[in-house]
């Protein structure tokens, strides 16, 4: 039998699922249900029967409203905006999408992800460090790094805290640089070439990580030994002061007493130069004067071997103020003072000045002509005997 034969007492058809008298389910009475739900959760009340249609109508454009405006609320949450100074990292469903430039910017919330970085705000990070120099003290550093973050991208997504990583990095390279440098120059004049070398070792470690921070600064704020041995340190650099300070002093003496003896060195030089000119000068005349005294004994030898004897003669005079003659044929040494003729001589004169080397050469002279003569009678009585 077909569904829809009539049967039963009041000739209804008969329902196919076995529901006896009940028909199909009413769309109408369905949604009249889910008006009234609707209704509850917003505080309002379901129509009565004969206004079912209107009813339908009202809650499917309420429906759509709230869509809408869900969607304009969805929609303004993504606008935001990214000042001069900063850069901002969009990571979409968790992985890195682009980077955000300054400006009104919009991205869809609830799926991106947007990461604001400051990029030229100058951030600090200090430390104290105590560490082994290279000829093995101890030291104890303080020291400051200023940085900016230069690729936002890298700093937000390549290491987990670059803070950190740059604090351990600068604390290694500190430790490098101070162990291959001197105690004496980290606490004094090298504190200026450690700061440069710990900002490049540390540059590059930072680089190597990819952490996108770019170090602007370094400063060693202070550099001293321990609290332990600082009065022994402070013996040592007062050793060092005076080292300085004797060093500079005899500088000082020597820069007075150099130049002074190199001005003696210099006229002992130029002096013995003077002699040497002389002694050649002297020798070379002496030389020339007995090539022309040949030449003269050549032409008369027993005229000037006389002049030669008496030139002689006259020159040992001139020097000696005593005189000792021994007389050929005799057994006597006459005796000349001649200092003693010459001082008569002089006081003889009235007041006359001493004999000078002429006058008594002269006198000599005339000493030994009369010898001369005296010996000649000598011989001529001998003779006549």
């Amino acid at each position: 039998m077909a569904w829809n034969e009539p049967g039963g007492g009041n000739n209804k058809p008969k329902d196919p699922w076995g529901g006896g008298d009940q028909g199909p389910p009413d769309l109408d009475e369905a949604l009249k249900k889910v008006q009234e739900k609707l209704g509850g959760l917003f505080g309002g009340r379901g129509g009565s029967g004969g206004g079912r249609g209107s009813g339908a109508g009202i809650s499917g454009s309420l429906i759509l409203v709230l869509l809408t405006g869900a969607v304009l609320v969805w929609a303004l949450m993504g606008f935001y905006q990214i000042d001069q100074q900063e850069r901002a990292v969009v990571l979409r469903f968790g992985e890195y999408h682009s980077t955000v430039q300054p400006g009104l910017q919009w991205n869809p919330p609830l799926i991106d992800e947007v990461i604001k970085v400051n990029t030229t705000r100058v951030r600090a990070v200090s430390f104290r460090e105590i560490m082994l120099t290279k000829d093995e003290n101890i030291v104890e550093v303080r020291m400051s790094v200023q940085y900016v973050i230069d690729d936002p991208t890298k700093f937000v997504l390549e290491v987990r805290s670059p803070e950190n990583s740059l604090q351990h990095a600068a604390q290694s390279a500190i430790r490098h640089v101070v162990g291959d440098t001197r105690m004496d120059l980290v606490l004094t004049e090298g504190r200026a070439q450690i700061a440069a070398d710990v900002r490049t070792r540390l540059q590059t470690y930072l680089d190597n990580y990819q952490t996108g921070i770019r170090v602007s600064k370094v400063n060693v704020d202070e550099s001293k030994p321990p609290s332990q041995v600082q009065a022994a340190f402070d013996d040592v650099i007062k050793a060092r002061e005076d080292e300085e300070r004797l060093k500079n002093e005899a500088q000082s003496y020597a820069n007075g007493i150099v130049p002074e003896a190199r001005g003696r060195a210099q006229r002992e030089i130029e002096e013995a130069s003077a002699y040497k000119e002389q002694v050649i000068a002297n020798a070379e005349g002496e030389a020339d004067r007995f090539e022309k005294l040949l030449t003269e004994y050549r032409k008369a030898p027993k005229v000037t071997r006389e002049r030669l004897y008496l030139e002689a003669v006259q020159g040992v005079y001139a020097n000696s103020s005593k005189v000792m003659v021994d007389v050929e044929g005799g057994n006597n040494v006459m005796y000349l003072p001649l200092d003693k003729l010459a001082e008569r001589s002089a006081s003889g004169g009235r007041g006359r000045s001493p004999l000078d080397s002429n006058e008594l050469r002269e006198l000599a002279n005339r000493v030994a002509d009369q010898l001369n003569i005296d010996q000649a009678n000598s011989g001529t009585r001998r003779g006549g005997r």
